[in-house]
């Protein structure tokens, strides 16, 4: 077996559910007869990284440095394979902002979005232009920063006097804004794992998530036990249901992604039309996670989707 060092913590607004991740996936490598190095990220990373000289690092860092590709770049200079997508990828998941872009480019649907950085507001007058957006998005408009995970710093602006508060709230935890067109609709998730044997990616079984106690599927619904109702695989047609994956499928490729991901999705309980909201590079692996629940529907245990992953990123770094 392998010397694998765990990769979570770190100090990212997502540090708590990192390390919940990171001693979830310990514990499967343990089962699994790996020898495991845990390593919480911080200014010695790189030097607990030559002491603990292991076979292979396991990403389960969430956020900024463990999702933008900075974790990565250091891991490929010291040559150690890892777990998840590679530099770019990461990149490009990580900036909400970039990504839906991206997805544009692609010919991949998206809500209706503008976006700024904070300078814009403070030096071009942007704000000067908040009418004319509240009137092409509509309201309720959402608005999130452009580099957090996990529903960190959302707010709904339901009327024209709540985007000042809102977009204070997203400026305090990234410089610069997105401001994105409200989706009613029910809340989707694909999780996809690239195959076995040189096989192409899989799309997993589809999670939906419907909050208990509110609409908004946010920070304390994703991570409190019994804050929302999981069904997996979501109750959809099947036409639906392929549509929802085939366009996971195609982020996750544009993207250039690798090993695994999630791909969020809404689909409109008017239209019936499916966007995609955002990709997550780095996917939380908690309790309340969305991939382990999707691959357990798929027949894959957590322990083998550990295996799995563990063994795509040797894979990975054989052919590089």
């Amino acid at each position: 077996m392998s010397r694998v060092a765990v990769l979570q913590g770190g100090r990212s607004l997502e540090r708590q559910v990192s390390l919940r991740s990171g001693a979830r996936v310990q514990d499967a490598l343990e089962r699994l007869g790996h020898e495991v190095v845990a390593i919480d990220a911080g200014p010695d990373l790189v030097q607990r990284l030559r002491s603990a000289n292991p076979d292979v690092a396991f990403v389960a860092m969430h956020g900024g440095d463990g999702e933008d590709g900075t974790v990565q770049e250091i891991l490929e200079c010291l040559g150690i394979p890892y777990t998840g997508s590679g530099v770019a990828a990461c990149m490009r998941c990580m900036d909400k902002v970039l990504a839906k872009h991206l997805m544009r480019e692609a010919g991949i649907p998206t809500p209706d979005f503008y976006a700024f950085a904070q300078n814009a507001f403070q030096e071009l007058g942007a704000a000067e232009s908040l009418p004319e957006i509240e009137q092409r998005l509509t309201f309720p408009i959402v608005v999130k920063p452009a580099s957090q995970g996990s529903a960190l710093g959302i707010k709904f602006a339901r009327s024209a006097q709540d985007v000042p508060a809102a977009l204070v709230a997203a400026l305090s935890y990234d410089r610069r804004v997105l401001l994105e067109r409200y989706i009613d609709g029910r809340d989707l998730a694909v999780g996809i794992l690239d195959g076995v044997d040189g096989q192409g990616a899989q799309a997993l079984p589809i999670v939906e998530a419907i909050p208990e106690a509110d609409s908004f599927y946010d920070f304390e619904a994703r991570y409190r036990i019994g804050a929302t109702r999981f069904v997996c695989p979501a109750e959809l047609d099947d036409a639906t249901a392929d549509r929802a994956q085939e366009l996971a499928l195609a982020v996750y490729a544009s993207f250039g992604c690798s090993g695994f991901a999630r791909v969020d999705l809404m689909l409109d309980n008017v239209s019936g039309d499916l966007t995609v909201l955002e990709a997550n590079a780095i996917p939380g692996l908690t309790e309340t996670s969305l991939i382990p629940q999707a691959a357990e529907a798929a027949g894959i245990s957590f322990d083998a989707l550990i295996s799995r992953l563990i063994n795509q990123a040797f894979g990975a770094s054989e052919r590089a």
